[in-house]
């Protein structure tokens, strides 16, 4: 049996969380340990996500926990919800985008944007996971500008027609309900975008996995299409208005991200340190040369610098503080982080690191996506480069 992790705490950022924060934090790593550790390897390599693990996160309060307690949700403070998913995807990326595309990106529109009457139906059977979500908003051909999207919905007399097509949603062949971005007005008018709550089983709307993923292999991703998809008026967001809207819940989610990156990284390095004091070559174990000790060294740098970007972008988030801008550095800086310790750490296990039993190549892999998805790594650049200069450089 693997030993349990201990976490990675050069700087005792420990001493820097409430009781709380660290209660809810040795829990999720607990239940990783126990729970997905065990399975995911497997569930990578088969290309499936492990649903058997959605009743134990909804038991653990893991959907939507930094949103209210009087919708059914756990009421945690920014830093507790960024805790869980370090601890989420520590375990693997797909699991926390499961929790995260739940959370962040289906929970929070219906919280930010809906009616009394949406929030009291959805978020408690969301929170409990009766009700799986997803997300719609990047096309085919729209994924850095979404304001070039094609999707339509015509208001009619009965409520709202919507067709277009939806690409890379995570839980797109599982979900229960869709949150589907489409312009209400002239195909050329982003400011006239909306949110539309979808059952995934209205006639007209389909959704296929997508086929032949080398990253993200154990989590469902497909297309969705939209065809003459009838809704009731009380399936629009009434609060939703424009691009702005969509936006905000992938800053929510972008959050989640920058936290979750630490946790592979953290992964990665564990694997990496236990590798090189038991690996032996040439007579002694791995870790007493000095390329190994100079790659643990700027692993463990790196993760530590994380860790205090991510603690202090949490208080800001719970002061009301934190901009934009200051999460696109953090998702920009820890993904790019955890990539290069996954790949690091690969190396460092020679040909092993290609075995499944091992993490680093799952994460690294991984990792990959996560470097592109919810705004890639380029486009958070051009947004640091905007507010730092005042030019924009899109378009």
């Amino acid at each position: 049996m693997a030993p349990k992790f201990q976490g990675v705490d050069f700087y005792d950022v420990d001493a820097l969380l409430s009781e709380e924060e660290r209660a809810v934090r040795d829990t999720v790593r607990a239940w990783v340990d126990d729970n997905v550790i065990p399975v995911i390897g497997e569930a990578y390599v088969a290309g499936h996500f492990p649903t058997q693990l959605v009743p134990g996160m909804a038991e653990l309060g893991l959907f939507g926990a930094n949103l209210p307690e009087e919708y059914g949700c756990a009421g945690l403070d920014n830093v507790a919800y960024g805790l869980i998913m370090q601890e989420l995807e520590r375990g693997d990326s797909g699991l926390r985008s499961f929790a995260s595309v739940q959370g962040a990106l289906v929970m929070y529109p219906i919280y930010t944007f809906g009616s009394e009457e949406q929030k009291k139906q959805w978020l408690p059977q969301m929170a409990s996971g009766k009700v799986i979500g997803c997300f719609g908003l990047t096309e085919p051909d729209f994924g850095s500008n979404p304001s070039g999207m094609l999707t339509l919905a015509r208001e009619t007399k009965a409520g709202w027609v919507l067709n277009g097509a939806k690409m890379w949603i995570t839980n797109g062949s599982t979900a229960h309900v869709a949150v589907v971005w489409a312009k209400t007005g002239a195909i050329d008018d982003p400011e006239s975008i909306r949110g539309f709550l979808v059952p995934t089983n209205t006639k007209g709307f389909s959704a296929k996995d997508q086929k032949g993923k080398l990253s993200l292999r154990a989590s469902d991703t497909s297309e969705l299409v939209l065809q003459d998809v009838h809704v009731p008026t009380e399936a629009l967001l009434p609060q939703s208005a424009g691009l702005k809207s969509p936006l905000l819940c992938l800053t929510q989610a972008r959050y989640g991200i920058a936290w979750g990156a630490v946790g592979a990284a953290m992964a990665c390095y564990d694997e990496a340190v236990s590798y090189a004091k038991n690996r032996l070559m040439f007579g002694k174990p791995i870790g007493g040369f000095q390329l190994q000790q100079a790659r643990l060294a700027e692993m463990l740098t790196e993760i530590t610098k994380a860790q205090l970007l991510c603690l202090q972008l949490g208080r800001l988030k719970d002061q009301g503080k934190a901009t934009p801008q200051q999460v696109s550095l953090a998702k920009r800086n820890n993904v790019n982080m955890a990539t290069e310790v996954a790949r690091e750490t690969r190396r460092l296990l020679g040909a092993n690191g290609i075995l499944a039993e091992y993490q680093a190549m799952r994460h690294l892999a991984n990792l990959e996506s996560v470097y592109t998805y919810e705004g890639t790594h380029d486009i958070h650049t051009l947004i640091l480069g905007q507010e730092i200069t005042g030019i924009s450089a899109f378009g």
